[in-house]
């Protein structure tokens, strides 16, 4: 297993995670076996925002022996009444749910306390002055909670939190179908039946937020990066083919900032699939392929940083080269994190010549001699 740095938490996490929502299907030992297994495969990142005692007590069982291994990401927010979940930022519910949390996961501390489930702006502005927020800050001054993350599936709202200071990661769902989704506050929208078919590409608010979270150093954790299986199946994916899930995988591992894929599991044998990318060939990778040459919302001219460009006679990394171009070019002036990540590369965009080999590669059609043109002279060499 291979594991990246959580942003400014400096967590150390696996590049293939856990979510925890389907444990409550499982009778208690089946759900605590898998994540036994998980464990061994090297899965240190598991993520509970589940408020229903079954989900909380077959993970508290299930790392209950082995708390170090883990990095647990914790709701909070997320209650239970009257056998229902349902989001509450009133403390009277907050509070008793996370002590609940606590309890049952046999625990007295949560790695990443998780504001939960933001997706209107409008909440996200209530938050701020709140006797929510005071008992997240209070959590975190305690050491209760050691760091404090944020979940949604809005963009806009994402992009707020990273650049409120606190927020140290982002639980956000990625996939090629909701990447090219505009901004809402209906998630509902991410599983339309149908997407528009003026749909192409990355939405900018998306390649935006990857921009921002990389700048302040706040790390991502993916949700949904199968989009509930719907991408497996040619006939419900938006772009009319199947993608694998190692081809899924990969397209999140490769969005700027992002750590770990937290994928759901039933059985040992997915949790095998999903630890599977560690050692997958490049073509076993390959989603740009795919989603380049789809009959529907056909990804064109636009770099998603797939590698199909390598490799360069100049020695060129054209991918990351490509990715510390757009992200500069987010910002009104070139962050000095990105310039510092550029010119680290052992060979800049000034060492292109222009051979155009890798534009014959690339399945996207992107002009990249001239973008390598464009990156040395933002960058200056």
């Amino acid at each position: 297993m291979r594991y990246r740095r959580l942003g400014k938490t400096g967590l150390q996490v696996s590049e293939i995670g856990f979510g925890g929502e389907w444990l409550e299907r499982h009778p208690e030992a089946e759900g605590i076996e898998l994540i036994h297994h998980a464990a061994a495969q090297g899965i240190n990142i598991l993520d509970c925002w589940m408020a229903d005692p079954t989900s909380r007590d077959i993970i508290g069982k299930g790392i209950r022996d082995n708390r170090s291994h883990w990095y647990i990401q914790g709701h909070i927010g997320s209650t239970w009444k009257d056998g229902q979940y349902f989001r509450s930022r009133d403390i009277q519910y907050v509070r008793p749910a996370f002590e609940d949390l606590l309890q049952r996961l046999q625990t007295d501390y949560i790695d990443l306390g998780m504001i939960h489930y933001v997706d209107s702006e409008q909440d996200w502005a209530q938050i701020q002055h709140s006797d929510y927020l005071d008992y997240i800050m209070g959590l975190k001054k305690a050491g209760v909670i050691r760091h404090i993350g944020i979940s949604s599936h809005n963009p806009k709202v994402a992009k707020l939190a990273a650049e409120s200071g606190y927020v140290e990661m982002i639980l956000f769902s990625i996939n090629p179908a909701f990447d090219m989704l505009p901004a809402s506050e209906d998630s509902d929208t991410l599983f339309a039946e149908e997407f528009s078919a003026e749909l192409k590409g990355i939405d900018p608010e998306h390649a935006a937020l990857y921009s921002i979270c990389e700048q302040h150093d706040v790390g991502i954790t993916v949700m949904k990066p199968f989009a509930g299986g719907r991408l497996f199946d040619a006939k419900r994916s938006p772009f009319g083919v199947s993608l694998t899930p190692v081809q899924c995988i990969h397209y999140a591992l490769t969005r700027p900032a992002v750590s770990s894929v937290l994928c759901g599991y039933d059985t040992k044998e997915q949790v095998d699939q999903a630890v599977a990318y560690e050692n997958a060939s490049r073509e076993e990778k390959d989603f740009a392929s795919v989603i380049a040459n789809a009959p529907l919302h056909a990804y064109r001219g636009q770099c998603t940083y797939c590698g199909h460009c390598k490799p360069c006679p100049a020695g060129l990394d054209i991918g990351m080269i490509n990715k510390f171009y757009d992200l500069a070019t987010m910002q009104p002036e070139v962050p000095a994190t990105v310039r510092s990540h550029y010119e680290a590369l052992e060979h800049t965009a000034s060492a292109c010549i222009g051979c155009r080999s890798c534009e014959s590669r690339c399945p996207f059609g992107v002009p990249i001699a001239e973008r390598m043109e464009k990156a040395a002279a933002l960058f200056g060499c």
